[in-house]
């Protein structure tokens, strides 16, 4: 794909000829695309790996801010619903997996349904209700991200690197705030869920509600870990994923 809207908001790691599934990766609120970078080495390799590059960050440094999670998904949705060459997985953590569904209900609106959504550490949208606020003060955004991965602490003791990172943070943070959620249309393919077992943002209960906004089947996988699990279980998320979509592409192709 050669359009612009699809250049300024994908980045692709892998994207060959071979391709026809293509796993698109949404990353956390203060993500970037570069963090799905080395995610084809766990992949088989029919799989393209696209990242979706949100503004405010990275080689997007200079673009504005979403004025909220629903304006997101729709500008994503715009560059997604184009013709493609493959089926599509959507793949989102955290905040991204919020996107993600507004997402994958925008597409299935357009008439592309993705092949499956998999959500990742998130509640579901009619959820929501007591989830705590995450905007706040410079100081107390800083110390949250540490204690959820404290190799961060290097960037934000560093003044120009937190003043290059803090903003795209605060702004997703208002992001998830803002977003609302509540009752959404069902989806009409099946949705994956992720989990690590110590994740003190959502507990598996919360994430077993997913399953209420599918009329295709759901299914829960917890790995151990905290909010950040899939990093240190990255072989094993990703083994997973690799095996939805074999499943995926054995029903697509035995079906009439």
């Amino acid at each position: 794909m050669t359009n612009p809207p699809w250049e300024r908001w994908i980045r692709r790691y892998r994207d060959g000829d071979g391709c026809t599934t293509a796993l698109v990766c949404f990353p956390h609120a203060g993500g970037w695309a570069s963090a799905y970078r080395g995610w084809p080495d766990g992949l088989p390799p029919e799989i393209a790996v696209l990242a979706v590059r949100y503004p405010g960050r990275e080689d997007r440094l200079g673009d504005p801010f979403p004025a909220g999670l629903e304006a997101l998904a729709d500008d994503i949705a715009d560059a997604l619903a184009g013709p493609a060459p493959y089926r599509l997985v959507l793949f989102g953590h955290s905040m991204g997996a919020s996107v993600a569904h507004e997402v994958a209900l925008r597409l299935q609106e357009r008439g592309r349904t993705p092949a499956a959504l998999c959500v990742s550490g998130r509640r579901p949208p009619h959820r929501l209700a007591g989830q705590r606020l995450f905007s706040g003060p410079d100081h107390r955004i800083i110390a949250d991200i540490v204690r959820s991965d404290e190799s961060r602490a290097v960037v934000f003791a560093d003044p120009d690197m937190r003043d290059l990172v803090l903003p795209a943070v605060r702004a997703d943070y208002r992001l998830v705030d803002d977003y609302r959620g509540g009752p959404r249309a069902p989806l009409d393919c099946p949705v994956y869920g992720y989990l690590g077992d110590s994740d003190p943002e959502v507990t598996p209960e919360q994430m077993d509600d997913w399953a209420e906004l599918t009329n295709d089947g759901f299914r829960l996988t917890v790995l151990p870990g905290g909010h950040l699990y899939l990093r240190d279980e990255e072989a094993a998320l990703l083994a997973d994923i690799g095996a939805v979509v074999t499943r995926l592409t054995c029903r697509t192709e035995a079906a009439p």
